[in-house]
């Protein structure tokens, strides 16, 4: 019964969710060249209503391909997600119908186009709880709002001698800007390390923070390890010392319900490609009287309150941080990406995607020769629907190469943008299964076969 009313529930919030049309363009593939062919678009009633993996990847028309009669399995969603019909109709939508520049005209296209933006900051704000949503900055991505913070308010505010925490699991773009920031200030980059158990050690984080500690970068959910920091926890310690908190929520924001308001933090970032949304807009957060107190990231059309010949005024947040055209069609389209997970629910998706991890990962362990990192799913841990591993003599490459050759199973391989993690780890790469709400179990054991019949095929060839 429960499955039946999700399914419905889903029908009415996108009753044109099976394709726009009769039908949609299935793309084939030999690996020598891309071919297509017109198929019925999926009935939802046609679906198997088993799980929120079956009943929602209708809505997928890319996850709906066959690579030399195999069909595509795609585990590589800690790097981008897939998006639904949804949010394609209202990119074309935008473009067909009202494509125009934000808060410059007063013709019908620019006032329809500026509702639909900021319109779109206000579904941000409400699905992550911000109190306000001038509080919430669109910009190119996570990456770019990282950077916002490192230069608008690193910048004004780390001075040499001042101490900048943050774990050796970060995502390249949590580290990067900050190195930028200690190397043009005298500050000192203090990282902390890992437990036996593969995840930050969170008493050595407690132990590093002082009056010296200026901002503390940390992730809520590790792209490699899998693992969970406990953020509000880690935000009331670096409150006693009067550090601020970036929390990189990229992989956290897209599958598990977030509110800013609970964590605390003075920062947060997301992406929207990684949320089902369009790729080219990213989403900052920041308490607004830090946002009001920062100088503008860019300089140029939109940020300004009054331009004379020798100095210029600035607007207020967000607009003072978003200078020029911004990224119009893509932050509508995020804010149709919000509609679509918002009706399924994100405690929901968490909740299978809890589910759909854990047998991610008691199913890679029964491959022989196989080391996962990070920690073990449990009732009192939890994991995010990703395993990062390496198979014992083999490298990751040719078994990312192989799977995806010869079983049309799409993961990455490589460091992950997360080459100190892997130093740490003794290793240099590592391949890695990631997951999203779309994907079944059924999925994981084409997976699991796949893997285990490439294993076979390189340690026997080589």
């Amino acid at each position: 019964m429960a499955a039946t009313a999700t399914a419905a529930a889903l029908r009415c919030c996108f009753p044109c969710s099976s394709g726009v049309g009769s039908g949609f363009v299935k793309p084939t593939s030999s690996r020598r060249g891309w071919s297509a062919t017109a198929v019925a678009a999926p009935s939802r009633e046609a679906e198997p209503v088993s799980s929120l993996g079956h009943r929602t990847r209708v809505d997928f028309p890319i996850l709906h391909q066959e690579f030399d009669g195999a069909k595509l399995v795609y585990f590589d969603n800690g790097a981008t997600s897939q998006k639904p019909y949804s949010v394609m109709r209202t990119l074309d939508e935008y473009y067909r119908s009202y494509n125009s520049n934000v808060h410059r005209g007063i013709h019908a296209l620019s006032a329809k186009a500026t509702h639909a933006y900021e319109d779109a900051r206000r579904k941000v704000a409400n699905f992550v709880n911000a109190a306000d949503s001038r509080e919430i900055v669109f910009t190119r991505n996570a990456t770019e709002a990282i950077n916002l913070v490192a230069y608008s308010w690193g910048l004004s505010n780390v001075k040499e001698g001042d101490e900048i925490v943050l774990t050796v699991a970060e995502h390249h773009s949590a580290i990067v800007p900050w190195q930028f920031v200690s190397q043009k200030t005298g500050a000192t980059l203090k990282y902390v390390g890992l437990t036996k158990e593969n995840v930050p050690d969170i008493e050595q984080l407690k132990g590093l923070l002082s009056n010296k500690t200026k901002i503390v970068v940390v992730h809520h959910v590790a792209n490699v390890l899998g693992s969970m920091l406990p953020i509000e926890e880690i935000v009331t310690w670096s409150n006693r010392v009067g550090a601020k908190v970036l929390v990189d929520a990229c992989q956290s924001v897209p599958h598990m319900p977030v509110d800013v308001q609970k964590l605390g933090a003075d920062f947060l970032v997301a992406s929207s490609h990684k949320m089902c949304g369009p790729t080219g807009v990213g989403i900052l957060h920041g308490k607004f009287e830090i946002l009001s107190s920062m100088e503008p990231f860019l300089g140029g059309g939109e940020m300004i309150a009054d331009v004379f010949q020798d100095r210029s005024t600035y607007a207020e947040p967000p607009s003072r941080f978003e200078a020029g055209t911004p990224a119009i069609g893509e932050a509508i389209g995020l804010g149709a990406a919000i509609d679509y997970l918002s009706c399924i629910g994100m405690e929901q998706i968490h909740e299978y995607e809890k589910e759909l991890g854990t047998y991610l990962y008691e199913s890679l362990l029964s491959v022989p020769n196989v080391q996962i990192y990070g920690p073990a799913p449990s009732e009192t841990v939890h994991r995010a629907p990703l395993c990062s591993f390496n198979v014992e003599n083999v490298h990751p490459t040719d078994i990312a190469e192989i799977l995806d050759l010869q079983h049309a199973v799409a993961i990455r391989s490589g460091h992950h943008c997360a080459q100190i993690l892997h130093r740490t780890l003794g290793i240099t790469a590592s391949a890695r299964a990631s997951l999203h709400f779309y994907n079944t179990k059924d999925e994981v054991d084409t997976f699991i076969d796949a893997l285990k019949a490439t294993i076979d095929f390189l340690t026997t060839r080589y």
